[in-house]
């Protein structure tokens, strides 16, 4: 048997590993060489019933644990997590083909970032309830409780960053999770649920089940979950959605985007081409808020397009562990096989303007190692001269193209822009931040910039709109997707309002 460079990933519960039953098992694989790089074993539904009992076993005692002792925790796991920071950053770089010089900076630093926000925010009295004085005898008072057992449904994009983003409200606000990592990225899995342990986290507290969709539609349907947490394409949230609201239980849903990024005839054209640079190719452009509709006005769009073309040159795919790259593979097999139909149906069939790139392997790969030729790389691709009615303008392709859109007027760019289902991401570029201001108010979407792209700091609650999703995560709000009301009215006269007094 060959050896591959990481240890069998398999479950952890009840605070330790745990082999699955299954006999089931696949292989992870290196998206930069398309060779095998460890075993995953998928868990049974005996596994994750075993996982949800865990959870739901540790629940009355952690939610009991007093909020500023869960911060305590929380923070020291965070801590662990920047000591750990290379180390885990080099196996998301492993695990996605993300470039180690955004693995390294963005992918465990935000998640440690979420981590401390919401262990300060529940530590200084953040989930407190509010006193209402009704009439002098008379008081209400509300009480934020946590759910139960909630389980977790992460995306291949962002591994540990969305497993944070997902646990640490989870465990911060009192309860206990059943994660389960994406099929395709799942190595931090196990690591993530080791180093809430070495932070003291109880057993049970927070969990890791391995498998495909078969596994996760058992345990988002699973009769003690509380809350699902997911975050993937729309169709596949659309099915959890409905299988969670079968059995009442809470829901968040982080879905897809098809996002419009609007330059407004008085911008920046450097700063305008930076940004839609970065909306449309940063992870090879495999991030759901990506603004793959860039609608620049007619008058500027020649600049635009000779701005691009010299900007497009600092995009450098290479050694993914090389400090100067910044542009890797696509996730997956699949995945790189429907991007490419996308390119290619971009050229034949909407008959758009090819700008750059195209459905070919980047230049550098001639001179590279053997072993990265077979790797899921593509070139950064842009197409202008687009029509709303394009399938490369009107579907997610989650990869690197880009579609310009020339139009006339701002009330022709803003309707342009809402004509979608979606509505995750939006943004504008313009020197008048008035008008900026009046113009992202009018845009259907739940997360939106002005003159920059794709910040998602610890402290701003996002979610989508439309079928982009429902509630938030993170911010103040984030917090309150995983906690439950309860309202108490307390009589203090010694009399109960009645109608059935003597007359």
């Amino acid at each position: 048997m060959v050896s591959l460079p990481y240890p069998p990933r398999s479950l952890y519960y009840d605070g330790k590993p745990q082999s699955a039953n299954s006999g089931k098992s696949s292989q992870n694989i290196d998206p930069s060489t398309s060779l095998p790089i460890a075993e995953i074993h998928s868990a049974s539904h005996s596994d994750v019933d075993a996982a949800v009992a865990s959870a739901t076993k540790a629940f009355p005692s952690w939610s009991q644990t007093p909020a500023i002792q869960r911060s305590r925790i929380l923070l020291k796991a965070a801590s662990i997590l920047r000591e750990r920071n290379d180390e885990l950053a080099a196996i998301e770089t492993k695990d996605t083909g993300k470039a180690f010089s955004e693995t390294s900076a963005v992918d465990v630093v935000t998640g440690a970032d979420v981590l401390e926000y919401f262990a300060n925010l529940v530590g200084g009295g953040g989930l407190n309830g509010e006193t209402i004085q009704l009439r002098p005898d008379a008081w209400a008072y509300t009480k934020k409780e946590a759910l139960g057992a909630c389980v977790g449904i992460g995306a291949w994009n962002y591994p540990i960053q969305i497993a944070l983003w997902k646990s640490a409200p989870c465990l911060a606000a009192g309860n206990t999770m059943v994660y389960k990592p994406s099929e395709f990225t799942p190595l931090h899995s196990t690591l993530l649920a080791e180093i809430y342990t070495a932070a003291g986290v109880p057993p049970g507290v927070f969990n890791v089940v391995q498998g495909g969709g078969d596994v996760g539609a058992y345990l988002t349907s699973h009769p003690d979950v509380a809350k699902v947490s997911f975050t993937g394409q729309v169709s596949t949230g659309a099915k959890v959605a409905a299988s969670a609201a079968g059995g009442m239980k809470y829901v968040t849903m982080e879905l897809g985007g098809k996002s419009a990024c609007v330059v407004l005839p008085d911008a920046d054209i450097e700063q305008a081409v930076d940004g839609a640079m970065m909306a449309n190719f940063y992870s090879s452009g495999q991030v759901c808020t990506n603004g793959t509709r860039v609608f620049v006005h007619e008058s500027m769009k020649e600049k635009f397009e000779e701005v691009l073309l010299q900007r497009m040159q600092y995009i450098r795919p290479g050694d993914l562990m090389d400090m100067n790259t910044n542009f890797g593979p696509l996730v997956s097999k699949p995945h790189y096989e429907k991007v490419l139909s996308y390119m290619k149906h971009g050229i034949e069939e909407d008959k758009a303007t090819l700008l750059y790139g195209g459905p070919g392997k980047p230049e550098w790969l001639a001179s590279a190692k053997d072993e990265v030729k077979n790797g899921f790389w593509v070139q950064p691709t842009v197409f202008t001269n687009c029509k709303d009615s394009m399938r490369i303008v009107k579907e997610e392709i989650f990869g690197p193209v880009m579609s310009i859109l020339p139009y006339k007027t701002v009330e022709e760019v803003v309707e342009r822009a809402n004509n979608t289902s979606l509505g995750l991401a939006a943004g504008v570029f313009t020197k008048d931040l008035n008008l900026a201001h009046k113009v992202v108010a009018q845009l259907q979407a739940g997360i939106t910039w002005v003159n920059t792209w794709g910040e998602s700091p610890a402290e701003m609650s996002v979610g989508g709109w439309k079928l982009s999703g429902v509630g938030v995560e993170n911010g103040r709000r984030g917090i309150e997707a995983w906690v439950r009301n309860k309202s108490t009215l307390v009589e203090m006269s010694g009399e109960v309002p009645t109608v059935f007094a003597k007359l």
